[in-house]
C-alpha cells in the first residue's frame, strides 16, 4: 500500500506516470519531460527522486541530438521489472477516458466542427493509425493544436490526429478513401457527429 501512497500523492507525479507508462522503451531527459509533462521545472527533481525510490523508474545515459550535436545525457525510463506497471497503465488510461467531455469541451470552439472521432491511444489501440480526427469547417488550426499538445500532456503519449474540411471528407468518403476506412473500419467512438454518411 505504501508504494500506491507514494504514487498518487500529486498531479504533477501522475502526468510523469501516464508519460513514462505509455513509453515504456523510450528514455527521457529533463528536457523532454518538461517539454511532453508540462510539469514545472522546480517539481521535475523531487517527483522523479520518488519515482526512483519507489522502483518504477530508473536512471539510464541516452545520447540526444540538439541543434545539430549528440551530447550524453542523465535520463530515465520505466523500469520494465516493476510489477504494477501494467496495472497501473489500465487505471491511468481508464481514469482519463472516463472524461470524454472534457474532449468534446475542447474542440466545440475550434471551427465548425461536424465530426470529432477518437480511437486509437483512447481506446487502447495503441497500433491505430490516428487517435484524433476532426472534421468541419473554418477550423482554427493554432487552437487545435494547443489542445492537442494539453491533452498528450495529460495522456502522457505523440498523438496522431487529423483535421480535414468537411468538403474534403466528404469526397474522401465518396471514393473510399483508405484513410478513412483505416478509421472507421476499425474500433472508433465518434464523440461529435453532426454528418450523415
Amino acid at each position: 500500500m505504501e508504494i500506491l501512497e507514494k504514487l498518487f500523492d500529486s498531479k504533477h507525479r501522475v502526468k510523469l506516470l501516464r508519460l513514462f507508462l505509455f513509453n515504456p522503451e523510450v528514455v527521457f531527459d529533463r528536457v523532454e519531460i518538461l517539454k511532453r509533462s508540462k510539469v514545472p521545472a522546480l517539481a521535475i527533481r523531487r517527483e522523479l527522486a520518488l519515482l526512483v525510490g519507489v522502483g518504477l523508474i530508473k536512471q539510464k545515459r541516452a545520447t540526444v541530438v540538439r541543434n545539430g550535436r549528440r551530447k550524453t545525457v542523465q535520463g530515465w525510463e520505466l523500469d520494465p521489472s516493476f510489477p504494477l506497471s501494467q496495472n497501473l497503465r489500465s487505471l491511468l488510461n481508464t481514469d482519463f477516458l472516463r472524461r470524454k467531455t472534457d474532449i468534446i469541451k475542447r474542440f466545440r470552439n475550434c471551427g465548425r466542427v461536424k465530426l470529432l472521432v477518437v480511437s486509437g491511444v483512447f481506446l487502447n489501440e495503441d497500433d491505430q493509425r490516428l487517435d484524433i480526427l476532426l472534421v468541419g469547417d473554418h477550423l482554427k488550426k493554432v487552437i487545435i493544436e494547443k489542445n492537442v499538445r494539453s491533452i498528450e500532456a495529460e495522456v502522457g503519449r505523440e498523438l496522431n490526429y487529423a483535421m480535414l474540411e468537411t468538403e474534403d471528407f466528404l469526397y474522401r468518403v465518396g471514393t473510399s478513401d483508405r484513410f478513412v476506412r483505416d478509421i472507421f473500419d476499425y474500433p472508433h467512438e465518434r464523440m461529435i457527429d453532426k454528418l450523415t454518411f
